[in-house]
């Protein structure tokens, strides 16, 4: 699953709620596992895990140890922490890979037209390893991504998901997010494989992600 937004729409509190709901038991719809946190730019706060725990009632110290946490600097250790999540998630009981975000390391390193062959292909073989991991260990992954301006739109949205084709082929559920009336937020579905476009407007309280 993709979600895509500008800065400020809910990306990484979703994140943040989805690491403590997958610790919940099923009858609440958890799947009683941990997640594993890629954090690409210094986005993860314990005290949100913290605040959203006690919303759901789980043990703080328990819902922050089934947490693996894991900051990378650049692309290199973002491709190698996925080579090594085989290992991770295994001895973790992981069920839940959440890449926050997924392209702004690639974005950042692989400058001007020249280099964007390469930033795809390397990008391209960095989310195949992802589903990979997902198929493989029946597990979900979820990535952030960045909006960029897209110029050739002179009609809807002027802004598509950063990375191409190859994200978008890649992720089954797309979902972009943006900022609603007030304090709300809005999700909207753009693309998945056996479900209708809808959007749902959803708040980010103390407790994390709330309808």
């Amino acid at each position: 699953t993709e979600l895509v937004g500008e800065f400020g729409t809910g990306k990484t509190q979703l994140c943040h709620t989805l690491c403590v709901t997958v610790q919940l038991p099923g009858d609440k719809g958890g799947l009683e596992a941990g997640a594993l946190f890629i954090d690409t730019e210094g986005t993860f706060r314990p005290e949100r895990i913290v605040q959203i725990a006690r919303r759901h009632g789980l043990s703080v110290e328990k819902a922050l140890k089934n947490i693996v946490y894991a900051r990378v600097y650049n692309s290199d250790h973002q491709v190698l922490l996925t080579d090594k999540a085989w290992e991770i998630c295994s001895q973790h009981n992981v069920r839940l890979i959440i890449v926050d975000s997924l392209t702004s390391q690639f974005r950042g390193e692989y400058l001007g037209r020249e280099a964007l062959a390469l930033r795809q292909q390397r990008l391209n073989s960095h989310v195949h390893k992802l589903l990979k991991l997902a198929e493989a260990l029946n597990l979900a992954v979820v990535v952030t991504n960045q909006v960029v301006a897209n110029p050739g739109q002179f009609f809807g949205d002027p802004n598509k998901p950063a990375g191409g084709n190859v994200v978008a082929h890649a992720s089954t559920y797309r979902i972009f997010l943006r900022k609603g009336k007030e304090s709300t937020r809005v999700a909207y579905l753009f693309d998945a494989p056996h479900l209708p476009y809808g959007e749902a407007p959803f708040i980010v309280g103390e407790g994390g992600v709330m309808d």
